[in-house]
């Protein structure tokens, strides 16, 4: 099975990656990795993911046949978790606005890259935490930032010549978001001069601009929060997830860190309010320490209880698990929020 999630770290993130997981039946736990229609790894060889591949792929890719990740084929129900690399979060320029981004992003798990010509400035940049910062002249920053689809691009320079400068640099990469900060008057400028310059209609079409959901910000924090706000809306809308974060796969993946069988804990199915989305992850360490939530509360510690006799058993299994949080016996220990989740949990 570490195979599997080998090629899960490896996966390239500008292509469509998918993990699919049989949920019930005698193939229970069966799991592989799909990658543009190819399958890639499979944790039992010539089981059941190779003798349906072509079918699986084309199903999971329909999204009227693919509610939240599920699928049905033969009566078997298989979860697909559309999978995306971690958020890449470039920001151009280190003023007020781009600290509390930097911060946000940073506990978003994010990875930040900041872009500046001042060295001051610079510095705060490394004050706040940011992942990696390039104190070059724009231009020669950006032509160090490669771009991806999971890359998210913040343009919050100290001027329109430099927002000018980014913004037609930052059009011809790869992008998942580009937002610039600025009036309208002058983003629909910098807009037609970048587009008199070569840009494509279509991408400057698509910039967010005024920057950041409207919740009347005014702070430099206020329009740092309406700025990461309006990414995770980008970011959610998206099929693509990041199912298993940089923490979960190192985990996995350290074997030198790994004392016994880790429990990956996966919510597939959800019906109702609850407390976090399908494909949210936690992980289970062979010490009992969590890597990631499901939402906590009793719920999890429900869930938690399970996973601890997994961690104790010399069985390789999995089991899907039914939480109910409707009803009285749910209120009355606290799972407040009246829903219905599936919980897979797997020894890995």
């Amino acid at each position: 099975m570490l195979e599997l999630y080998k090629a899960i770290a490896d996966c390239d993130s500008n292509r469509r990656n998918m993990v699919a997981t049989v949920i019930d039946g005698e193939a229970l736990g069966q799991k592989a990795l799909f990658s543009d229609e190819m399958l890639i790894c499979e944790t039992k060889e010539s089981g059941y993911f190779s003798q349906n591949a072509e079918m699986i792929w084309n199903v999971a890719s329909d999204k009227d046949q693919c509610k939240k990740g599920m699928i049905t084929l033969d009566g078997r129900r298989i979860y697909c978790d559309w999978l995306g690399q971690e958020i890449h979060l470039v920001i151009c320029g280190a003023g007020h606005v781009s600290i509390p981004v930097i911060q946000i992003g940073l506990m978003m798990g994010c990875e930040v890259t900041v872009l500046e010509d001042r060295p001051q400035f610079a510095d705060n940049a490394r004050r706040a935490g940011a992942t990696t910062v390039i104190c070059e002249p724009f231009e020669q920053g950006l032509n160090q930032v490669k771009g991806s689809s999971n890359t998210y691009f913040v343009i919050v320079t100290r001027g329109h010549r430099y927002d000018q400068t980014c913004l037609e640099l930052i059009a011809r990469k790869k992008h998942a978001y580009i937002g610039m900060i600025g009036s309208r008057a002058r983003v629909a400028k910098v807009k037609e001069t970048a587009l008199l310059n070569g840009c494509d209609k279509a991408v400057l079409d698509q910039l967010y601009s005024p920057i950041g959901l409207s919740i009347n910000a005014e702070t430099p924090v206020e329009i740092g929060v309406a700025i990461m706000a309006e990414i995770i809306e980008v970011k959610n809308k998206k099929m693509r997830s990041s199912g298993y974060s940089k923490d979960i796969l190192h985990a996995i993946l350290k074997p030198e860190e790994k004392k016994g069988r880790n429990v990956l804990v996966t919510i597939v199915a959800r019906k109702g309010s609850a407390p976090r989305e399908v494909g949210t992850k936690m992980l289970v360490t062979p010490e009992g320490r969590c890597i990631g939530t499901i939402g906590g509360g009793c719920m999890e510690s429900e869930v938690l209880q399970i996973a601890f006799q997994m961690l104790h058993s010399d069985r390789e299994n999995s089991q899907l698990f039914h939480v109910d949080m409707t009803g009285a016996d749910a209120e009355e220990e606290g799972m407040v929020c009246g829903g219905v989740i599936d919980v897979l949990l797997e020894v890995i």
